[in-house]
This record gives C-alpha cells, sequence and structure tokens, in this order.
C-alpha cells in the first residue's frame, strides 16, 4: 500500500510536468519534427545519464513500446502545431477508452465498473472543459492528436507488459527512434534563443524528469491508474496559459475541470476503500 501511495505521488508529479508542453511547444518556431526530435534527443540523454544501469532485453513488447512512445510524441507535437493545444490535449486523453478496450485481454487486468463509469465522466469532463476551443477547421491537428492517444494508450500497456522486467528502456528506445526520425528537419532551420530554452526545458524537466519518475510509479499501479491520474495534465495546462498570457477560460472549461477532478478523486477513494477490505 505505502509503494501504490508513493506512485500515485510520482503520477501527479508527473502529470504537472506533463502539462507544460502545450505552452513550451507554442513557443518554439521550428518544424514540428525537429522539436520532437530534439526534444527526444535532451530527454534521451537525461534518461541515461539517470539511469545508468539499463539493460536491452530484446523482445516485442519493447520494441512495441518504443514504437509506441514514438508516435505518440511526435503526433502530439505535430498537432500543436496545426491547432490549439487544449484539442490536442483533449483529444489526446481518448487514450483511457483504448486501454479499457484491449487491456483486459492484452494485459490479463480486470477493468471494473469504476474503471468504465470514470473513464466516461472524464471524457465527459474533458469534452466540456474544451468544448468552447473545438474547430472543425482543426481537422487534421485533431487526427493526429487522436493517433497521439492511440499511441500513448499502447505504450502504457506495452511498458505494463514487461514492468517486471524494465520500464525505463522503451521510454528510451522511443526517444532515440524519435529523435532519429527527427534529425532530418533539424538542419533546415534552427530556432532562437527563446526557443532553444524552452527546448532544453522541455528535454530535461517536461519529457526526460517527467518519465523517469513515471517509469517508477508504474510498476506499482494499473495501465487504467497510470493514464487516469495523469489526467490532471489537461486541467493544468490552460492554467500556464491564463498565468503567461492571461488567456481566461469559458464557463464549460471551469464545469469540465470540476467534473475530471470530481471523478478522478471519487475513483481514488473507492479504490483504495476496496483494497483496505481486501486486505483485511
Amino acid at each position: 500500500m505505502e509503494d501504490r501511495n508513493k506512485a500515485e505521488i510520482l503520477l501527479v508529479i508527473t502529470a504537472i510536468l506533463w502539462s507544460t508542453s502545450g505552452l513550451l511547444i507554442k513557443l518554439i518556431d521550428w518544424h514540428p519534427l525537429a522539436i520532437a526530435g530534439m526534444r527526444s534527443i535532451i530527454a534521451g540523454t537525461v534518461l541515461m545519464l539517470i539511469y545508468r544501469k539499463f539493460h536491452w532485453r530484446w523482445s516485442a513488447s519493447l520494441l512495441g513500446g518504443g514504437i509506441s512512445y514514438a508516435i505518440a510524441v511526435i503526433m502530439f507535437v505535430t498537432a500543436n502545431k496545426l491547432t490549439t493545444a487544449a484539442n490536442v490535449i483533449l483529444i489526446q486523453y481518448s487514450a483511457p477508452i483504448y486501454i479499457a478496450l484491449f487491456s483486459r485481454w492484452f494485459l490479463n487486468e480486470d477493468i471494473t465498473w469504476i474503471d468504465w463509469l470514470t473513464t466516461g465522466v472524464v471524457i465527459w469532463g474533458l469534452t466540456l472543459f474544451f468544448m468552447d476551443d473545438l474547430s472543425i477547421s482543426d481537422f487534421w491537428g485533431n487526427i493526429l492528436a487522436m493517433f497521439s492517444g492511440i499511441g500513448l494508450a499502447w505504450f502504457f500497456m506495452f511498458v505494463r507488459k514487461i514492468k517486471h522486467i524494465s520500464t525505463m528502456e522503451p521510454i528510451i528506445l522511443g526517444n532515440l527512434l524519435t529523435g532519429v526520425i527527427g534529425l532530418p528537419c533539424m538542419f533546415q532551420s534552427s530556432p532562437d534563443v527563446g526557443g532553444w530554452v524552452a527546448l532544453f526545458i522541455m528535454g530535461i524537466f517536461q519529457l526526460g524528469l517527467s518519465y523517469y519518475l513515471f517509469s517508477i510509479a508504474i510498476k506499482h499501479v494499473t495501465a487504467m491508474e497510470a493514464i487516469l491520474i495523469p489526467i490532471i495534465e489537461p486541467i493544468l495546462n490552460p492554467i500556464w496559459v491564463l498565468l503567461m498570457v492571461g488567456e481566461v477560460p469559458g464557463k464549460w472549461a471551469v464545469v469540465g475541470g470540476v467534473i475530471v477532478i470530481a471523478a478522478v478523486t471519487i475513483r481514488g477513494v473507492l479504490t483504495n476503500r476496496k483494497q483496505v477490505l481486501i486486505a483485511k
């Protein structure tokens, strides 16, 4: 139980770090593949320096996790350049739906009625949260954000598949793949000083440190918890925008935020109560 509580705290910190991505990506005037690639190169270097004892235990799950990670981050950055950060966050967090659909047969993890209900309420709340910003004109950005969510869901499930062997290797592999894919676009131009500062902040903290914490936490939670707890990321994302550029969220965004917080909190209370009763 103590490890589980620590894992949940680490996931909250991870979500806070992740929540800065939309704002930072908007500040960088560079090709989206170059941004994704350089961010991952920096993050991968940080992770290898922190986590020096990793060993490549090649398997289908390791490769699948790395590819899924690369798809998720590349699609996320590119979508942020095509549509609003709110759109991208909302659509990407359709990931719990894919986990709910596939984790039973892929991971043999039970999905309870609480998980199904929470997923539905969370998606509903997020829809309300960003309803004022959604636009059909951002069609291609929305499509790429959807693929980012699919990649994120499969990444979580692949990592859970090999959690007793390794959790860091697929993250490092995914960053290396993303760096290689983005490398050709890096030679077309270069960001300004502010852009490089934003890149290093993203690489070191928003992506590097966050996924190191995530790799620790994922060992002690289910795949559904690993993606439902960090759901606070899309709540914090517009708050950073409000503080930095003065953008005020609409009334439906406030309602949606309350719904999401309530759903995640209630689920946590019910799940912990159930575990306590089982332990007794």
